[in-house]
């Protein structure tokens, strides 16, 4: 039995197996009524009948091997095929008055949980037709020879069993039916919500591209201020005063890269400035780097995992979320900053731990889904911006209270979009 892909072809593959065990099990009743209650049916056309079904099947299956998806359409049609071969063989075994014609009730179950409004109403129309049709025209049941010998009279034990045919496959093929479902509309609701996810991003991504175009004047601005202070104060008495000003002009020269790097669009930039290294590498640079713009806060970095590979593209966007990261757990605790890191061949997992505050249970359920700092005076962008460039590559962020006070801040990132080869 191929492998279903869609939610379509998913509920066609329970049809072709609920279809196997009609044909099965239509044959041991027409051997049962045969063989043990001797009743004489007409076993010319009824075995016409579940040869066509069979036939039915064998096209059914050879669509289920196809790439294409089960519309509405064909899946209706394939439960009024079923609604006429049980019509076809119920008018050969005494029609209404056959205990099975309650079967009618499972092809029209069905359809109430597939299908759309519409065609429910179809598939309702041509059951209660076909039974309808069924009171006046049919073949007579001819009448048991061993009933009183058997002891039990084959119309109750008909209906006994119709109905458990009814419970079985009703609580197994249908609510399967409905879960294949179920599991798609939870499918399009992420997918619609990652798209207005993506959707604010874009506009974020817009807005801070105009703010790094009106910021360039004036830091150009305080750049040339700084550097002629510096030239105007050049006594001894005033070596403090340079030191500061040397201090401020290397943040503004750090603030033109950021913004530099703003205004360049994201793939441009990966072609650039990416590179291909050793994870060990990537995160010691990113690490350095860090370190560079906070020398004050001390954190000794545990790295596992092999030396070489696997050797991914330097990403600028993912370093920069792990640094939004590394500076909201130095803002919390300079003095207690954790950093660990676990890789393989597929997957990297670094922690960042701080012994801060902790989070409350609103910003820990909230990271992600719109911008919250968890900071005083933060804006909350940059804990956003970062769930935002690990999504981007198929990973996830979490946030937990640490035991004994802090964050622990996981970083869950799967390296197949950033492999090399």
């Amino acid at each position: 039995m191929p492998s279903p892909r869609g939610p379509g072809k998913a509920n066609l593959s329970r049809l072709y197996v609920m279809r196997n065990l009609a044909i099965g099990g239509q044959l041991v009743v027409f051997v049962l009524a045969r063989e043990l209650y001797r009743i004489r049916l007409p076993l010319g056309p009824l075995l016409a009948i579940i040869g066509g079904l069979a036939l039915v099947n064998a096209v059914t299956w050879l669509r289920l091997r196809g790439d294409c998806e089960c519309g509405n359409e064909e899946f209706l049609l394939q439960l009024l095929l079923d609604v006429g071969a049980l019509t076809a063989v119920l008018y050969f075994t005494g029609g209404a008055t056959n205990p099975f014609v309650g079967l009618f009730l499972l092809p029209l179950t069905v359809a109430a949980t597939v299908l759309e409004r519409r065609s429910v109403w179809v598939v309702a129309g041509v059951t209660v037709l076909a039974y309808t049709w069924l009171l006046g025209h049919y073949g007579p049941l001819p009448p048991s020879v061993n009933t009183a010998t058997l002891g039990f009279d084959p119309m109750v034990v008909g209906m006994w069993l119709r109905f458990v045919i009814n419970s079985v496959l009703v609580a197994y093929f249908v609510v399967s039916m409905a879960e294949t479902l179920r599991r798609r509309d939870r499918a399009l609701a992420d997918t619609r919500e990652e798209s207005l996810r993506n959707a604010r991003f874009v506009a974020l991504g817009m807005l801070s591209a105009g703010t790094a175009h009106e910021l360039g004047t004036p830091l150009a601005t305080l750049a040339t201020v700084t550097s002629e202070l510096r030239r105007e104060y050049q006594g001894p008495e005033h070596a403090s005063l340079r030191e500061s000003l040397d201090l401020m002009r290397g943040q503004i020269e750090r603030c033109k890269e950021a913004l530099a790097e703003v205004s360049a669009s994201a793939g441009e930039y990966q072609v650039q400035s990416g590179s291909a290294v050793p994870v060990r590498a990537y995160l010691v640079e990113t690490l350095e780097r860090w370190r560079g713009m906070r020398p004050d806060v001390k954190i000794v970095p545990r790295l596992e995992g092999p030396d070489s590979a696997p050797r991914i593209i330097a990403e600028r966007t993912v370093s920069q979320a792990i640094m939004t990261v590394l500076n909201n757990a130095a803002d919390a605790s300079p003095e207690a900053v954790e950093v660990n890191a676990v890789w393989d061949e597929d997957r990297l997992t670094l922690e960042i731990c701080d012994r801060g505050l902790g989070l409350s249970e609103t910003v820990s359920k909230t990271v992600g889904v719109s911008p919250l700092s968890t900071k005083e005076h933060g804006l909350g962008l940059g804990l956003y911006l970062a769930y935002g460039a690990i999504r981007r590559f198929g990973g996830e962020v979490f946030l937990a209270s640490r035991p004994g006070g802090g964050t622990n801040a996981r970083l869950d990132l799967p390296l197949n979009r950033l492999a090399t080869s």
